[in-house]
């Protein structure tokens, strides 16, 4: 037997099916549709700094660079699932990440091992200052899963943070 789906009341997903005020909800969405920009950003970075990888640090950072863009890849999805929880449409065009993210695109080819971590390191730096910014607003919204969520991702982009910048001799 088929089922008519026209005839179901579809209930449209918002923040009062999860206990939160929707008034309170659409600040952090817009918050995570700017992190979402960012992080796709900083993905395409990782890709190509993985690709594009020369020298003599080439194993360790090659393996290092795979390592992150996947989990930046396991983030991204995510992020656009939780900005769905709450009831909004995650951004899904590179045009829009383009224009909203503060991490800008660089060409990857030819850059040097050192500089590559470099980039990385200041794109973790202001996906950092994002998350402390999502985190502030996300309490006072009492957003809980929102708050977990993204202290994860700044609790492993810290210890990244300092591993990188320990491997670069950088204090």
């Amino acid at each position: 037997m088929l089922m008519d789906f026209k005839k179901i009341n579809y209930k449209i997903m918002d923040a009062k099916n999860i206990s939160l005020n929707e008034k309170q909800v659409k600040p952090i969405a817009d918050l995570l549709n700017d992190y979402l920009a960012n992080y796709h950003i900083h993905y395409q970075k990782l890709r190509g700094c993985h690709w594009n990888i020369k020298g003599q640090n080439f194993f360790t950072l090659h393996l290092k660079f795979e390592e992150l863009y996947t989990n930046a890849q396991l983030t991204i999805d995510e992020i656009a699932e939780r900005v769905l929880t709450l009831g909004k449409a995650p951004h899904s065009r590179f045009e829009v990440y383009i224009r909203e993210s503060a991490i800008k695109e660089i060409n990857t080819v030819g850059l040097s091992d050192m500089a590559m971590v470099e980039a990385i390191i200041e794109d973790m730096h202001k996906l950092i200052e994002l998350e402390r910014e999502l985190l502030a607003t996300t309490a006072d919204a009492r957003d809980h899963g929102s708050n977990d969520m993204v202290n994860r991702f700044m609790q492993f982009k810290e210890k990244t943070t300092w591993m990188l910048r320990s491997f670069a001799g950088m204090k």
